[in-house]
Formats: C-alpha cells, sequence, structure tokens
C-alpha cells in the first residue's frame, strides 16, 4: 500500500492531480486574494521603516542593560521633552566597537533630537559621546523606490523577450501574470500583517522574482516537451496535457522550493530571532513568504492560465474538439474502420472545424491487409503476357 502512497505517486509524477481543470477555482481565489490586497494598500498602506517615512534613530551601547530597558528609557526621554512620540522599532546591531540597540522614532527636530540624545545619557548614566543620533529623509526611500520599480519593469521586459524567445508569446504572458500576482499576493501580506517595509524588503522583493521565473520556465519545459506535435494524434486535449506537465514536475517544482525555504528559515528564524539582526529579518521575511507564494503562483495560475490561452488558439480548439469527438465515437462503440464515420463525416454532425490534412491522411490510408493499389500491367491472367515461355500454346523456342 506504501507503493501507491501520495508521496511515491508524486515521486513517479502519477499524483492524477486535476489543476488545470479546475483553473476557475484557482482563478477565483486568485481574484479574491489579489483584490484583498489591493483594498489593503489603500486602506491599511504599509508600514514603512525610518528610510521611506523618515525619521531619527539612537544608538546606545549594549551594556546598558538589555533592549527592553533600553527602549523604556528612550521612551521616557521622549516623553520628558514633550516630542509626542515614541520608539517604533527596535533592534539590536553588530559594530566594530561591540553590540549596540539601535531605536528608531518618528521625524524629530534637530532641537529635539539633541535634547532627547542628553536626556538618554542622563537617565542610562553614560556619556552623551556614546550616543549616536542619525537622521534619514523620507527622501531617500523615495529614490530607492522609482530605482526599485525601474528595476522591475526592466527585468519584466526582459523576461518577456526571453520567454518568447524560448518558448512562444502565451507563455510569457502567462509566466509575467503569475509575476506580478505573486509580487501583489506578497505586498498584500505585508500590509495586512504590518511587516515593516525596508530597503532589504525591496531588495529581497527583487530576489523572489528570480526563483518564481525559475519554478515557472521548470513547469513550461515540461508543457512544452509534452505538447510538442500534439495536434497530431486525437489521445489528449491541450489542457490535459499540461496538466500531465504540471504532475510530472510538481515533485521537482516542491523539492526546489522546500530546499530553498530552509536556508532562509535558517535566516530568518535563527540569524534574526536568536541572534537578533534586524536586517537579516527583513531580508529573510521577504524572501520566505515570497518563496512560499512563488510556488502556489507557478502552479496553480501560471500553467493553467497558459491552458486558457492556448484554447484560443483555432489550431488548439480544433483539435480539442476532434479529441472530443472521437471520444464519444468510442463511448457510442463505434470503432474506426469497421462502420465508424470519416472524420469529414463525425465532425459534420458535431457541426465542427475539420482538420483537412488529418481527414485526407485518413481516407487515403490503406487497410490494414490490402495490397498495393498500384497499376496492373495488362494481359489475360493478372498482367502475365499471353503467350510464350514454356507455357502451353505459347511461342516455341527456336
Amino acid at each position: 500500500m506504501a507503493e501507491n502512497g501520495l508521496a511515491s505517486r508524486l515521486y513517479n509524477g502519477e499524483a492524477g492531480l486535476n489543476i488545470v481543470g479546475r483553473r476557475k477555482l484557482w482563478f477565483g481565489v486568485a481574484g479574491v486574494l489579489v483584490l484583498i490586497a489591493i483594498l489593503s494598500f489603500s486602506i491599511r498602506g504599509f508600514s514603512l521603516g525610518i528610510e521611506f517615512a523618515g525619521g531619527n534613530s539612537f544608538q546606545v551601547p549594549a551594556s546598558v542593560g538589555t533592549l527592553d530597558d533600553a527602549e523604556r528609557e528612550v521612551n521616557s526621554a521622549l516623553a520628558a521633552e514633550n516630542t509626542g512620540v515614541t520608539v517604533a522599532t527596535t533592534q539590536k546591531v553588530g559594530g566594530p566597537g561591540g553590540d549596540s540597540y539601535e531605536l528608531r522614532t518618528p521625524q524629530l527636530t534637530a532641537e529635539q533630537a539633541t535634547a532627547v540624545k542628553a536626556q538618554i545619557a542622563e537617565d542610562l548614566g553614560i556619556n552623551v559621546d556614546q550616543i549616536s543620533d542619525n537622521q534619514v529623509s523620507e527622501a531617500w526611500g523615495s529614490q530607492v523606490t522609482e530605482r526599485a520599480v525601474l528595476g522591475l519593469v526592466i527585468f519584466i521586459a526582459l523576461v518577456m523577450v526571453y520567454l518568447i524567445l524560448r518558448f512562444e508569446w502565451r507563455m510569457a504572458v502567462a509566466a509575467v501574470a503569475s509575476l506580478i500576482t505573486n509580487l501583489i499576493l506578497t505586498a498584500g501580506i505585508y500590509s495586512l500583517v504590518g511587516f515593516e517595509v525596508t530597503p532589504s524588503t525591496i531588495i529581497g522583493f527583487l530576489t523572489i522574482l528570480g526563483f518564481a521565473l525559475y519554478d515557472v520556465v521548470v513547469v513550461f519545459d515540461k508543457v512544452q516537451e509534452n505538447t510538442r506535435g500534439i495536434t497530431a494524434n486525437n489521445n489528449q486535449t491541450y489542457g490535459e496535457a499540461s496538466n500531465l506537465a504540471i504532475n510530472q514536475s510538481l515533485m521537482r517544482s516542491l523539492n526546489t522550493s522546500v530546499v530553498a525555504l530552509l536556508p532562509v528559515g535558517g535566516l530568518l528564524f535563527i540569524g534574526a530571532g536568536l541572534l537578533g539582526a534586524g536586517t537579516l529579518k527583513d531580508l529573510g521575511l521577504v524572501l520566505f513568504v515570497g518563496m512560499a507564494v512563488a510556488f502556489l503562483t507557478s502552479i496553480l495560475v501560471a500553467t493553467p492560465l497558459l491552458a486558457l490561452l492556448k484554447n484560443y488558439d483555432p489550431r488548439i480548439q480544433a483539435h480539442n474538439k476532434r479529441v472530443q469527438s472521437r471520444r464519444g465515437a468510442v463511448s457510442r462503440g463505434e470503432v474506426p474502420g469497421k462502420g465508424a464515420a470519416s472524420p469529414v463525416a463525425q465532425a459534420d454532425a458535431a457541426d465542427e472545424p475539420v482538420d483537412q490534412d488529418a481527414a485526407a491522411l485518413a481516407g487515403a490510408a490503406p487497410k490494414v491487409g490490402a495490397r498495393p493499389a498500384g497499376k496492373r500491367p495488362t494481359g489475360a491472367r493478372g498482367g502475365r503476357p499471353g503467350g510464350g515461355g514454356n507455357r502451353p500454346g505459347g511461342a516455341k523456342r527456336r
């Protein structure tokens, strides 16, 4: 029984999952999730980091106590100076002078920042020189965003050109649609959960595009292999061949995703959780979320969308109808060659387009066991000369 389990069937590409056939379900779910993400962008927005929203950061030595102690003292100093703000984010960072705590706040004036810095030093009992403060303008974040959007547009354009040259334009459209869906859903998770958006997040967003594209290309390569010359036979529709390709490559995609998520998970949970490296948390979080979503979109969105686009191709439409017509004839007990209707008659009865080449070949094909239909020489006995040789009545030899 274990040999017929789901894992074994996945490994052998025989899971038989009807993914392309249920594309309406996947498109509906994806559409609802995309709509929720867009509404979240409009209503909730994003939790922008100091680099995008602007603000101040204060770094104090880790020797003052725990991170919670440092945050409590900085909040006390902010309240004492009547700034009306509190610490937004905290993280532990390393440096040449040893570990320190970085505490970020919304935008402060220069006078407020100086006063808060002095108050923090007094409350913690350290010199003012041991505290460093920085002010970041939101203009820097805007520049990063513009560069990221420009890089995204260039990347998508290059991907379109590559996929058109490597496969065809329908595969390029389906792959890019899957990439965009992946980005929207990942950004939607950030917006809904309230994860902070930092420059590391932007870098991670651009990184997951490469992984998502790789997963789509792996599946499309198998689709192309299964559908090459598909119109020459009437055994499978294009959607069925594409669905078989997904089942055959599903285990490979799953293994690739798991192997990619394991180090990213280690980066996120060990590097950020245990070591307290805030930069690793921002980068690992977007990679973990984006790669998980990329696996789902490459399987449930890209290939079903490709099958939908191919079904609008007249050649594929005619092929799919021939397959259905043949199956209908088989279900009615009609055997080709023994009273079964010709391809032209079957198509006429179903009011369907006919592949003229296939019909001509079907009509010209000889029956099993038939003699070649070539010309015979004329003669009295099946082409043999009426006289001559040593037969009676023939001419005598001299």
